[in-house]
């Protein structure tokens, strides 16, 4: 079967990934595998997840934090390694589930439910992207399920593999320094970095695409804290003296929080390269009145095309035809001979990706840096990208009693559009006059 397997897809041989594959025959029976991404470690689990289950017969699970990611992770991979479509017993499509020839079975299960894992004598399984199952369910549901004594085989005890990319100090952290600190054998961690398996242009693309703490955090696997900066690289380095030339495509980008309503306004240069130029920033105020702001502060530039961005939010009660945030502005800049692009996406992107694209902007992990503040002119700005902090406890949560956190989200709406950390598509619906 390995031999069939590795046919298939062929994986590089490394020593820790190896002694990852002799973890749970040489008695450990939670192995931690926090490592890079792209660098094998869930096919590998994959492979070792079917040769068990041809092995010792029993119920098998490969989990992942939500039912849509274990679907998308392990199904048709899974279908695969185990030659399903040779079975008697064809897989469940509904319930997920493939039946070995020997009485296995291999369930895919979403732990965004973690009491699935429930009331099943497992004989072993799989979790990927451990760090962002939900923090309490490892010690509420999973080792409890794992721990249940099967009375007709009262002298085994089910194995685990918990894979993933470290996210802060949590959960996963936590288990992992367990581990390392030793006093208790069931743990071991086998950690590895992208680099060691990924050709070298690789790893030079990622690290010219993402900022130096989410490629020490995805590439190398390494435990970032959970305090401190959100934007920890920005600094001096990202000042500039440019103001906005008359002819410059204005980028307006907005957060729609009451007080203080913020939004930023940029320019584009040299292709790549942001230069956030200026603000708009009220108190109690409403869109419509930040328009107006807008309307007046730049009536004199030439450039009457603007490109709108901001919270998928403001656009509520569109689809009932009421008017909305955007509809508003849209409404001022139209009467006052303005014409603009909305580039909103549908809903909202996930805030860690669009704290890694700003962070990218900022600069990345081989130095480049494409994002430009005056501190004079877009003094918010240059206060919340220097100051906005993380919520106590949280990995990605901003801080809420810090009034600058507003503006850095309009910023963010804006880069997660143009230059995407993970690609996603935006609605745009241009008008002219």
């Amino acid at each position: 079967m390995d031999r069939q397997l590795a046919r298939w897809y062929p994986l590089k041989d490394h020593a820790v990934q190896l002694a990852l594959v002799d973890a749970v025959p040489s008695g450990i029976r939670f192995p931690l595998g926090p490592a890079g991404r792209r660098s094998g470690k869930t096919e590998r689990a994959k492979r070792f997840l079917v040769k068990q289950a041809n092995a010792v017969v029993g119920q098998y699970f490969a989990a992942a934090p939500t039912h849509a990611q274990a679907k998308k992770i392990f199904w048709d991979d899974l279908k695969a390694f185990s030659l399903s479509c040779l079975h008697d017993k064809r897989p469940s499509e509904s319930d997920l589930i493939i039946f070995l020839p020997n009485g296995s079975e291999i369930h895919v299960i979403g732990l965004d439910k973690p009491q699935r894992i429930e009331g099943i004598p497992w004989k072993g399984g799989l979790i990927d992207e451990f760090a962002d199952v939900k923090s309490d369910a490892w010690e509420a549901n999973i080792l409890p399920a794992l721990n249940t004594v099967n009375p007709t085989d009262p002298d085994y005890r089910a194995w685990c593999w918990l894979l993933g990319v470290p996210d802060g100090l949590n959960h996963y952290y936590d288990l992992c320094m367990r581990a390392e600190a030793g006093g208790d054998p069931s743990f071991k961690v086998y950690h590895w970095k992208s680099a060691e398996i990924l050709p070298p242009d690789v790893i030079a693309a990622m690290k010219h695409s993402m900022s130096a703490k989410q490629f020490k955090q995805e590439f190398e696997a390494s435990f970032e804290t959970a305090g401190g900066r959100i934007y920890e690289d920005y600094s001096k380095a990202n000042h500039t003296t440019a103001t906005i030339e008359p002819h410059e495509q204005l980028l307006w980008m907005h957060d729609q929080n009451f007080t203080p309503l913020s939004s930023a306004v940029g320019v584009r240069r040299n292709s790549n390269e942001l230069y956030l130029l200026d603000e708009i920033v009220l108190t109690s105020a409403v869109s419509k009145q930040s328009a107006l702001e807008f309307v007046d502060k730049f009536k004199a530039h030439k450039n009457k095309h603007v490109l709108i961005y901001g919270d998928p939010a403001g656009q509520a009660g569109e689809k009932h035809g009421h008017a909305s945030d955007y509809t508003d502005i849209e409404g001022v800049l139209k009467a006052h001979g303005w014409t603009f692009t909305r580039k909103v996406k549908p809903a909202h992107p996930a805030i860690k990706d669009r704290q890694n694209a700003v962070r990218a902007k900022i600069k990345t992990a081989d130095g480049n840096i494409s994002l430009f503040v005056n501190p004079h002119t877009a003094k918010w700005c240059d206060k919340g990208l220097s100051t906005v902090q993380l919520q106590d406890g949280s990995t990605f949560q901003e801080d809420q009693k810090n009034q600058y956190q507003h503006i850095t989200t309009a910023i963010g709406y804006c880069i997660d559009v143009e230059w995407p950390v993970i690609k996603r598509t935006a609605t745009a619906t241009t008008l002219r006059v």
